[in-house]
Formats: C-alpha cells, sequence, structure tokens
C-alpha cells in the first residue's frame, strides 16, 4: 500500500479516539469509532458466549435503523458500557443521529461492546463511564494510537499483555478496508511449541521463529507471571478467565445491511487464525462492519458479487494483521491486578 497509514482511519471519514487510565488502581480505557456526518451502515455478528453488548439489536437488518453515528469498545464489563452515553451526547451536540422530530431531536445511533478488564489495575471499581465515551469522542482523530490504550488498556490475551491493534488495505477493486481490534481473549496467541504469534503464520512477509532457548526462557517466565497474577487476583477477587476479543471493521465499499452483516460474519476467521481456542463461553467475542457507501459497488451482478467476496476475504486478513500489531505494540504491565508481561519483552533479542 501507498500513502496509507495502515489504519482504519485510511477509510476516509473514519476516526478514532481512546479514553486511557492506567494509575492509581486503574487499568481500562474506552475506544470510539466515530464515522462520517450522515452515518454509516453497519452490521454485527456475536460468536462468543458471554458478549456484554448495547443497541445491537438495532443493527438487525429487519429493524428500523439504517445507519450508526459510531461505535464503542470499552473496558470495564458490562459496567463500562455506560461510556456510550457519554458519546451519544457529544454527538447529540453535534446535531447527529437519528432524526425524530424538529431541528436538534436527534437520537445518535451507538452501538458498544465491552471486554473484561475489572480489577486488573487492583480496584475492583475503577472502570469507564460516560466521562469516558466523551472524552474518547472528543479526541478522535486520523491517527490512531495502538497498544496499552482505550478499551486495550487492561487488555489481557491468554496471560501476555494484549491491547488494541489496527490495519487497513486497498484492494484491487479500488476500495479501501480497515480493521481495529482490542485484544483481549482467554486463547493463546502465541504457539506454545515455537513461541511464533499464530496470526503470523499468515503473514505474506513471513516471520522469524524464536531460537529454543529464548521460547524455553519466555515460556518459563510467563509461568511465573501468570502464578504472580493468580495470587494477586485472589486478594483482589478476580481471578475468573473473563475476556472478550472485540474488532471494528470498515469499508468505503457500498455495502446493504445484509453484505455488511457477512463481513462481520467473515471477519471473525481473521479472529480464529490468530486466537486459539477462540469464542468460548468465557469469551464475548464481536465484530462490527461499517461500510460508508463512499465508493459503490461494480454495477453487474457477476462484478459485484467479485468485490463483494473480495471484500470478505480482505476483512479476516486484516483483521489477523491488526492482532498482531495490537500484540507488539503493547508493553508489559505489573501492578496490583496481576502481572502481565508483553510478547516483546519475553521474546526480545528471539
Amino acid at each position: 500500500m501507498t500513502d496509507t497509514r495502515d489504519s482504519i482511519s485510511d477509510v476516509r471519514g473514519v476516526s478514532v479516539g481512546h479514553a486511557t487510565r492506567d494509575e492509581d488502581g486503574w487499568l481500562t480505557g474506552t475506544t470510539v469509532v466515530l464515522v462520517p456526518e450522515g452515518g454509516a451502515v453497519a452490521a454485527v455478528d456475536v460468536r462468543g458466549g458471554g458478549p456484554g453488548t448495547r443497541e445491537t439489536d438495532a443493527l438487525d437488518p429487519r429493524n428500523l435503523v439504517q445507519r450508526v453515528d459510531a461505535i464503542v469498545l470499552t473496558g470495564g464489563s458490562a459496567y463500562g458500557l455506560d461510556s456510550a452515553s457519554g458519546v451519544m451526547a457529544w454527538l447529540e451536540e453535534q446535531g447527529r443521529g437519528f432524526p425524530v422530530g424538529g431541528p436538534g431531536m436527534v437520537v445518535p445511533v451507538v452501538p458498544a461492546a465491552c471486554v473484561f478488564d475489572l480489577g486488573r489495575g487492583g480496584s475492583w471499581r475503577a472502570r469507564p463511564d460516560a466521562s469516558f465515551g466523551r472524552e474518547a469522542a472528543e479526541a478522535a482523530s486520523e491517527e490512531v494510537a495502538q497498544g496499552c490504550v482505550g478499551a486495550g488498556t487492561g487488555a489481557v490475551a491468554g496471560g501476555l499483555k494484549g491491547g488494541v491493534g489496527t490495519a487497513s488495505v486497498r484492494l484491487a477493486s479500488g476500495h479501501t478496508l480497515g480493521a481495529l481490534v482490542v485484544v483481549n481473549a482467554v486463547g493463546a496467541i502465541a504457539d506454545p511449541r515455537s513461541g511464533v504469534l499464530y496470526g503470523k503464520y499468515f503473514s505474506d512477509d513471513g516471520f522469524d521463529t524464536p531460537s529454543p532457548a529464548v521460547h524455553q526462557r519466555a515460556q518459563e517466565r510467563l509461568a511465573k507471571a501468570r502464578a504472580r497474577t493468580a495470587e494477586l487476583q485472589a486478594t483482589v477477587g478476580t481471578g475468573a478467565p473473563l475476556n472478550t476479543t472485540l474488532a471494528v471493521v470498515a469499508t468505503d465499499a457500498g455495502l446493504t445491511r445484509a453484505q455488511a452483516q457477512k463481513l462481520a460474519g467473515t471477519a471473525h476467521d481473521g479472529l480464529a487464525r490468530a486466537v486459539r481456542p477462540v469464542h468460548l463461553l468465557h469469551d464475548g467475542d464481536t465484530v462490527f462492519a461499517l461500510a460508508t457507501g463512499e465508493k459503490p459497488l461494480p454495477q453487474g451482478q457477476l462484478e459485484e458479487l467479485l468485490a463483494v467476496n473480495e471484500l470478505l476475504a480482505a476483512a479476516a486478513d486484516t483483521v489477523t494483521r491488526a492482532i498482531v500489531k495490537a500484540v507488539e505494540t503493547a508493553r508489559g504491565v505489573r501492578g496490583p491486578g496481576g502481572e502481565f508481561p508483553s510478547y516483546g519483552e519475553l521474546y526480545a533479542g528471539s
């Protein structure tokens, strides 16, 4: 790709903002994905057994709402869904939302999903509220920070520090597709036999395998960190392995709501490639799809079919790559809520 950020914001009009708290018992945050004024066609596919969501029923193609104004991804488990209220208030002030009356009478449509990170900073009650959503919305820009920011601040994946990652691709059709992922999984993100990130196995750029000595040291350090975390979480009372990985896939293609629904579904394939196992009862894995409609699909039944297929395949690939970037940009955290080393520090020098 050229002239891109390798980010979901490469889809014109899409911007991302984070609100992050990582001090004094806090290790959580909120991420907001804003779409162009006028909204975007949206869909959702929930495959985890323990989801925490808000306004996702509105995305059913059988229902009234045609477009959304933003997507909220947040820490704090179900408590954190309150952050969407702050985004709604901010959007209302901009006059953006579903019109229900005269000037200014709008109801912003803001679906949201949460990850479990309660107690990871040490304080059980340190969780996002409406102020987080407003802060993230106000901070939204095309420059998308990755790693331990926003909803990825307290994210953990297989005992390693997770975080936020984003990636994009420009397709032969001329359409752009981007993904943003919050990696917070029960399953592993690295192959225990080799230390290679699962997502790297699908990389077109190849990958290096850590030496056996480096891998052994990394596994020993990870085992000690997990044991220390178990001790600390027993004290805080948050020992349950509750997680959830969230993703938003966006494109400038003019998709129907049914096509957007299919896009959200195939994007889960990217999650399944990079996390093993996935979609467990302790996960709430959820993928949102957004289509701004700036660039129509090609005319003709076959031409449209081929273009949509290209988008579907790209969604899975781009989610996988965003997961790898999230893990690679995360930094390790050690605090009263647990010890979560980063992949980079465990395999440094490999």
